[in-house]
């Protein structure tokens, strides 16, 4: 899809058609606000500060996704390139509101990622998910199959050493390679 900052109307690799009139772009600053309030209407997700938010629409914006329908903010994913390893994309975090769900909006978000400018070097996928989040294991496990990658998983944050028994266990998912 090329540049991370174009405007993408898609019809997507997991249903939909090109007259869902779903939007994938960059995030832009103004855009913060909106993604919490968006990761707000998505329990269980973890809310993170608005401020927090607002870099990842600013900082992180070639790294990012947003997805819009008739203006309305309806999916975000938050992702970036750790410094320490140039070819792996993290995604942080992904939200689709209710309203959009179905679509296959997670799927096109992560191929729009790995298709844009800021991420041709990256080879490889990393995410931690929980044990519990079914819908996510599908998500992710369902994108390596539609793109032929192997998908390995193994814990990364345990409940009890890394958030004192406050947050479930997040498992790392590795997807790739992606080229």
């Amino acid at each position: 899809m090329g540049d991370s900052k174009q405007d993408d109307s898609v019809a997507g690799e997991a249903g939909g058609s090109a007259s869902d009139d779903f939007v994938l772009s960059a995030p832009v600053a103004e855009d913060g606000f909106r993604v919490h309030q968006l990761i707000r209407a998505c329990p269980p997700l973890d809310e993170n500060s608005i401020y927090c938010n607002l870099l990842q629409c600013d900082h992180f914006a070639d790294t990012s996704v947003k997805v819009e329908r008739q203006g309305e903010l309806v999916a975000f994913i938050s992702g970036y390139i750790p410094p320490a390893t140039p070819d792996v994309l993290f995604i942080w975090q992904v939200a689709v509101a209710p309203s959009a769900r179905g679509h296959g909006l997670g799927g096109r978000m992560l191929r729009y990622l790995v298709d844009c400018d800021a991420c041709r070097a990256v080879r490889y996928m990393h995410t931690t998910v929980t044990p519990d989040n079914e819908a996510s294991t599908a998500m992710f496990e369902g994108f390596a199959r539609r793109h032929g990658a192997a998908l390995s998983k193994d814990l990364l944050y345990h409940k009890d050493r890394h958030f004192g028994g406050q947050h479930e266990s997040e498992i790392r998912f590795t997807i790739g390679p992606l080229r």
